[in-house]
C-alpha cells in the first residue's frame, strides 16, 4: 500500500464521470482508480457500475 496524491487530472476527471455516485469522497476514488489503473476494494455496490472501474470486495 502506498499514499496517491491527488492530481488536478484527477480532480478534473471527477467532472466527467456519470452521476451514478453522490458521494464527493468516493467519486474522487474512482477518478483515481481510472486514472491510475487501479482496482478498487470495496464493498459499495454503486462503484462497480461505472465503466472501465474494476472493483472487488475484500
Amino acid at each position: 500500500m502506498t499514499h496517491l496524491p491527488l492530481t488536478h487530472a484527477h480532480a478534473a476527471l471527477v467532472h466527467e464521470l456519470p452521476s451514478l455516485h453522490k458521494d464527493p469522497f468516493d467519486r474522487l476514488l474512482i477518478a483515481q482508480a481510472l486514472a491510475e489503473g487501479l482496482v478498487v476494494v470495496t464493498s459499495d455496490a454503486i462503484i462497480p457500475n461505472y465503466p472501465g472501474v474494476t472493483a472487488i470486495w475484500g
